[in-house]
């Protein structure tokens, strides 16, 4: 290195220097820039335009808006509510609900987030694509954010369409307990989700180790959870032997709370019908209701029906307590952010990951210490 040449440090805190001040060169000729625009003309990328927005927004020089900065006005108020300077990056998540499931999933990635210096904005939406859309542009027309974290609806048209409008950002993504479909190419997408059919698997087979030779399903098809209950109990019954046909699977999507007792006498009756003395039951909310149901009954849980349950929400709250597969919610929240912060780091040359995590199985009184079932045929529901 010659004398003349600055440091590799210094040289570097220099450019970073420079750069901002032709962005307040821009601005003050044009009055605002676009984030593309300026890292085309600076040949760098959009990323490093971002970061330089984002100090000069802290430092009031300037108000960031979707996509670019714009010269600061005396109407906004974002810049004192903007990040702090310690945060490294900001993350926006999308979550389907906030009072069920996805609480612990925010807590683990608040957690990790703070851990990482990193800043997380929250925004709850619907099991709906066009909802989860409206509430990511939100954050991107809002919030100046470096990456995202969301659990999209993923049904239908719609729900590809936003798969496909979310893999196509110019910001990462990392999907939480979703998975692009194999139709859906989407090259980018990153995701961690629990492995809903190993614990289904798990389930099945504590039922069978209790004594259980016909085990039943009873699912939501609603939930986006459900398709891998349903694959890991076909899964389960395959390994086992049991036969797929005669067995009891039922959905629980339709019936309304007006209906829902006719739905359960129904199963139960199918119950009587093929010798099933079992039901995995998604989700534990739906179990809940199911075991009371068959209280009402008259019958036994789990001497006359054993019943596993799934997510761990509320499942001890019942009585009996419910034994129920319960998924690393707040891992999947803590990984999400793992996934990101990683990305965010090493950029377009870190391979893209995808992470599926091992629910456990938490035996309670539901399904675990009964008798030995009964014979086939010997399930009897009160009339």
């Amino acid at each position: 290195m010659s004398p003349e040449q600055p440091a590799e440090p210094a040289g570097k805190s220099l450019f970073s220097l420079q750069r901002r001040e032709r962005l307040m060169e821009e601005l003050r000729a044009h009055g605002a820039i676009t984030v593309r625009g300026i890292a085309a003309k600076l040949g760098v990328s959009e990323l490093t335009i971002r970061r330089d927005v984002n100090i000069l927004a802290d430092e009031g020089l300037v108000s960031r808006v979707h996509g670019g900065a714009t010269l600061p006005s005396k109407l906004d108020r974002s810049t004192a509510a903007g990040r702090p300077p310690h945060h490294s990056y900001s993350i926006g998540m999308v979550v389907p609900s906030l009072d069920y499931y996805w609480p612990q999933v925010i807590s683990g990635a608040r957690a990790e987030a703070e851990d990482q210096n990193l800043r997380i904005l929250v925004r709850g939406s619907a099991y709906d694509a066009a909802d989860n859309r409206r509430q990511v542009q939100a954050l991107l027309d809002t919030q100046n954010i470096d990456g995202l974290i969301v659990a999209p609806d993923m049904t239908g048209d719609q729900g590809q369409e936003l798969l496909r409008w979310l893999n196509a950002l110019p910001i990462p993504v990392v999907l939480a307990e979703r998975r692009s479909p194999i139709e859906i190419p989407a090259h980018r997408l990153e995701w961690v989700a629990t492995d809903h059919a190993f614990g289904a698997g798990m389930a099945v087979r504590h039922l069978w180790q209790e004594g259980h030779r016909r085990i039943g399903c009873l699912t939501d098809s609603s939930s986006p959870t459900s398709p891998h209950v349903v694959r890991g109990w076909h899964q389960a019954l395959a390994a086992l032997k049991i036969p797929l046909e005669g067995s009891v699977h039922e959905d629980s999507a339709k019936p309304e709370n007006g209906g829902r007792a006719t739905h359960f006498d129904h199963v139960l009756a199918l119950c009587r019908k093929t010798g099933t003395t079992a039901m995995l039951v998604h989700s534990d909310t739906q179990a809940v209701a199911f075991v009371q149901h068959c209280v009402d009954k008259g019958l036994r849980v789990p001497g006359d029906i054993a019943i596993v349950g799934y997510d761990d929400e509320v499942a001890y709250l019942a009585e009996p307590a419910i034994s129920a597969v319960r998924p690393p919610k707040q891992y999947v929240g803590k990984v999400a952010v793992q996934l990101m912060a990683a990305r965010l780091a090493e950029g377009r040359m870190r391979p893209v990951h995808r992470i599926e995590l091992n629910p456990e199985l938490i035996l309670r009184e539901s399904s675990a210490g009964a008798p030995q079932a009964p014979a086939a045929g010997m399930l009897q529901v009160p009339q």
